[in-house]
């Protein structure tokens, strides 16, 4: 039996499993067990051991429940909530007026949450009441609520990230760098996209309040401070190369139980959730990747991804088309699997193709990223749609057609760095001298 006929056959059984209910690592795990027994000679206990064992013991992966832990904190915290306060007043000017403050709002805090999810909760369970107290349109809020959020996933540091440069096997560091650019590309299509509404829609702003005199505005800007001073604190040491990224997220969970704590909103329960959650988030994510890595394992045994490689080169297809059905391939997965998931199941039999048709790894991780952002609001499984059904009481769908504009924004930039793949790598060449 070919390679490619054992790559279907455990595919077949990957979706039969997840179709049943399965968890994503037992599913994982059983799919590479079968292929070891049935179709190597190599014993699956011995490898399940040592992969498991070796993707578990990584330096490099540390950073990951530090990051997590860094966002729960601000999550839970009043911090969170001193986003909105800052930014409101300088952007009345602006067409669409306090919608971006969920753009924007979401970019700072995604910057030193790294979730989706922590993310627009977070945004969401702030800046919702204001507009709907202010009289904005409620789709539109929730829709720009559902599209900014997935901007924890782009800016660094992000956990995605982490996710996919330790499955790559590429630089956590170079690929946080190479997210800087496209994440204010997205910001600014996402601005944009509300700029538009409005001039399409001026009867569902809201006039404009009150004046807020310069004075008042600086002092409302001070809300600002904590969070930027933390963002500019980890970005500067891993820009620096004072700290390594693990030791960088290290820093930033000291930080914020630092600044968490001069604020008066560091409480016993608020600590310990912040703990427990992002506990539960790190196991669940280090446990789909010890799996992945067995799977891993057993496609170099069954030399799946090189078949896969050598038909793609065969095939001759250009990189755009190469692009382009991976990007349906991944929105069609966004649509049943979450972000993680979605890279351990893939990437090592992607990765292969991708470096066959000669992508920069790097450059491919920002395009999944996008990606995963994508899926984040496609039903049925989009972590962000779950999160404003629950915090607005609309419907999953509801949110999803609200969000539609900004998905297309998400497909709009993966074209950009598509046909201009410098947004991507031009920064991480320049400050990492390649």
């Amino acid at each position: 039996m070919g390679a490619l006929e054992i790559g279907a056959i455990l595919l077949g059984l990957m979706l039969v499993l997840l179709a049943g209910g399965l968890w994503i690592a037992i599913t994982l795990g059983v799919v590479a067990w079968a292929g070891m027994y049935f179709f190597t000679s190599s014993p699956p206990a011995l490898s399940l051991v040592t992969s498991m064992w070796t993707s578990a013991d990584s330096w490099t992966l540390s950073a990951l429940p530090m990051f997590i832990w860094m966002g729960e904190i601000l999550f839970r915290t009043r911090l969170s909530g001193q986003i909105f306060s800052g930014l409101a007043p300088w952007l009345e000017w602006l067409p669409g007026k306090l919608m971006h403050v969920n753009v924007i709002g979401c970019g700072i805090f995604g910057s030193v949450s790294g979730s989706s999810a922590a993310t627009c909760a977070t945004i969401a369970r702030v800046a919702l009441p204001e507009l709907r107290k202010r009289g904005y349109d409620e789709k539109m809020a929730l829709g720009s609520l559902c599209g900014s959020g997935t901007l924890g996933l782009l800016i660094p540091p992000s956990i995605i990230m982490v996710v996919y440069a330790v499955a790559a096997d590429v630089s956590i560091l170079r690929v946080f760098i190479a997210g800087i650019m496209p994440g204010f590309l997205l910001m600014a299509l996402f601005s944009g996209a509300i700029v538009v509404w409005s001039w399409l829609n001026p009867d569902k702003t809201p006039p404009a309040q009150i004046a807020m005199g310069w004075k008042d505005r600086i002092k409302a800007t001070g809300f600002l401070i904590p969070c930027m001073l933390l963002i500019f604190f980890v970005v500067a040491v891993l820009l620096g190369g004072y700290a390594t990224p693990t030791e960088a997220a290290a820093l930033g969970v000291l930080g914020s139980l630092v600044l968490a704590a001069a604020d008066g909103s560091l409480t016993k329960a608020a600590f310990w959730d912040s703990l427990m959650g992002a506990t539960r988030l790190s196991c669940m994510i280090m446990f789909i990747l010890a799996a992945s890595a067995f799977l891993t394992v057993t496609m170099g045994f069954t030399g799946v991804p090189r078949a896969l490689a050598e038909w793609v080169g065969a095939m001759n297809l250009s990189p755009y088309t190469l692009i382009g059905v991976l990007c349906i391939i991944y929105i069609l997965l966004g649509a049943a699997l979450d972000g993680v998931s979605m890279i351990v199941l893939t990437t090592s039999i992607v990765l292969p193709m991708v470096q066959q048709a000669g992508f920069d790894l790097v450059w491919f991780g920002i395009f999944i990223v996008l990606l995963v952002e994508i899926a984040e609001v496609t039903p049925p499984v989009g972590f962000n749609l779950f999160v404003l059904q629950n915090m607005s009481g609309k419907s999953s769908m509801f949110v999803a057609q609200a969000s539609l504009p900004f998905f297309f924004m998400m497909v709009l930039a993966c074209a950009l760095i598509t046909i201009y793949p410098p947004i991507v790598t031009w920064l991480p060449d320049v400050l990492m001298n390649k």
